[in-house]
């Protein structure tokens, strides 16, 4: 059969007119530069594949723009030295001669740092033996060492003496102090302590059990999970009030994160949740959000349905909607920017290198007003006299290179992202107030990526948006300045009797402990 084909074929080949031949070589040359084509962009998408594994394994960790000095020996990505090529070492077989300048040597001790007076002190007098009769004391040497004690989990017990009343009138007795959990036996110390101790130095639970155990104090896992969710819910009127207060706020940021969550469908399995964190910079707070999971467009809408003000966050499309929003005002991310061309760096060396030299300089002028204590009002007229001359020239620069650079390459897919939302990114010089990047929301999120490395997943929808209401209020610790463990064992304490009226007090930027 195979034979009788081929046959066929050189007939009709044999038989064809010079119109049909040429026809048919066109259609083969056409058929070939397809698949060349085909062929040369898999190998430019495995080429940047390539590059940017090999600078997640090999490069540098920080994404701040650092030009290579070329007196410089590189490194490749392969371990080996690399010696520019234009580079040459002459050595003169009769005679070397090797000159150098000693450094003086840094004598200099270091210096210790001072122990805070409030650390307790606990003293130790070493006489010294045999003091001869007569000797005058005359002052003492002190030094000072730091000591550790392990936690210690203790009984408070509540001792309450009964009374028999005259004539027969009844018992007399106190009243039992009100208790966050009045079914448990566990105080708020205790409570606080498990709930830092996962959320905020990431131990999960059944380390934390561990630690009981070399105290003799053996707690079922359950009974531990218990009191970690019901403690949470009582702190949840702080955690609404504190995502109202940043949502009336006039300038946030918005970004988001994944958490697992288990799979009630595919026991065993799980998937993938969004946590979105939104952050007040003026009012230095912050709050997580946990919509059964969701990244979608609807989850951002409802959140910030009444919030009227600046929106800044990344090029996440679910953000577009707040281009036409009257009243809001959307800015974008320069380290996101930043961030592109730095991974086409090996893809386009002269277009990213030049790429980054603009926003280095944007961002040097941010460090100097820093640095320089300016107000608000002065770093908005340094960023219209210095910042946005630069803006204007790297938008120019992108427009003239888009069309230059293959769309799909390392550095077209910097220059697209770019330059589609060079809008938002220029508006951050309209206001003093307003920041060169999103990262203060991305470092809210550190917490949360850190924990799901530790405890890996969340059981339920529930069990994630309880995550969310301590992560916020741990988070508003952090940026207060507050001890989160103090915080919580006496907000926990405080709370069952705290009037509601008041309760704006207990949050953390607020917060005050009581005086014993």
């Amino acid at each position: 059969m195979y034979l009788q084909n081929m046959k066929a074929k050189g007939l009709a080949l044999k038989n064809e007119t010079p119109e049909q031949k040429i026809e048919r070589l066109e259609r083969q040359i056409n058929e070939r530069d397809q698949t060349i084509e085909k062929l040369g962009t898999t190998v430019e998408k495995l080429s940047n594949e390539l590059i940017a594994l090999r600078r997640r394994m090999f490069g540098r960790s920080s994404e701040r723009f650092v030009p290579e000095d070329p007196s410089q020996l590189s490194l490749a990505f392969d371990g080996q030295e690399c010696i520019p090529e234009e580079t040459t070492i002459e050595v003169e077989a009769e005679k070397i001669e090797i000159t150098y300048t000693r450094n003086k040597e840094n004598n200099r001790k270091p210096v210790r740092t001072a122990i805070p007076d409030s650390i307790r002190r606990e003293e130790v007098v070493i006489e010294p033996e045999n003091i001869p009769q007569g000797a005058v004391r005359i002052g003492e040497e002190v030094t000072e060492k730091l000591e550790y004690l392990p936690g210690e989990v203790f009984v408070k017990r509540i001792i309450r003496p009964k009374y028999a009343l005259p004539k027969g009138e009844g018992i007399q007795i106190a009243d039992l102090p009100t208790q966050i959990l009045p079914r448990s036996n566990a105080g708020a110390s205790l409570l606080a302590y498990i709930l830092v101790s996962k959320f905020v130095d990431h131990i999960p639970f059944h380390r934390i059990l561990e630690i009981f155990k070399r105290q003799q104090i053996s707690l079922p896992a359950s009974t531990v999970n218990d009191w970690s969710a019901n403690s949470i819910d009582q702190i949840r009127p702080l955690y609404y009030l504190a995502k109202k207060q940043v949502t009336q706020s006039d300038y946030i940021m918005v970004d988001e994160s994944t958490i697992p969550v288990l799979d009630r469908d595919h026991p065993g399995a799980t998937r993938k949740g969004y946590h979105w964190i939104v952050r007040s910079p003026m009012l230095n707070m912050l709050f997580f959000h946990y919509d059964k999971g969701s990244r979608a467009q609807r989850v951002v809408v409802e959140l910030l349905h009444s919030f009227q003000g600046a929106v800044q966050s990344d090029a996440y499309g679910a953000y577009n909607i707040y281009e036409t929003k009257k009243g809001v005002l959307l800015l974008g991310c320069w380290a996101h920017a930043r961030r592109k061309f730095e991974q086409a760096l090996d893809n386009d060396p002269q277009r990213a290198t030049l790429a980054l030299k603009y926003i280095r300089e944007m961002y040097a002028i941010e460090r100097e007003s820093k640095e320089a204590g300016l107000t608000f009002s002065q770093i908005k007229e340094i960023r219209e006299e210095k910042s946005y001359p630069i803006i204007r020239d790297f938008e120019k620069w992108l427009l003239e290179n888009i069309t230059q650079v293959l769309p799909k390459s390392l550095i077209g897919k910097a220059i697209a992202y770019t330059y589609n939302i060079y809008p938002r990114l220029a508006r951050y010089v309209l206001d003093g107030r307003y920041k060169i990047d999103n990262n203060d929301a991305e470092n809210g999120v550190r917490p949360l990526a850190l924990g799901r490395k530790n405890y890996l997943f969340c059981g339920n929808n529930e069990s994630s948006e309880r995550t969310a209401i301590i992560y916020t209020l741990m988070g508003c610790c952090k940026l207060a300045g507050v001890n989160p463990l103090e915080w919580l064992t006496d907000v926990l304490n405080r709370l069952p009797d705290h009037s509601a009226k008041r309760i704006e007090e207990l949050l953390p930027i607020n917060w005050k402990p009581i005086e014993k």
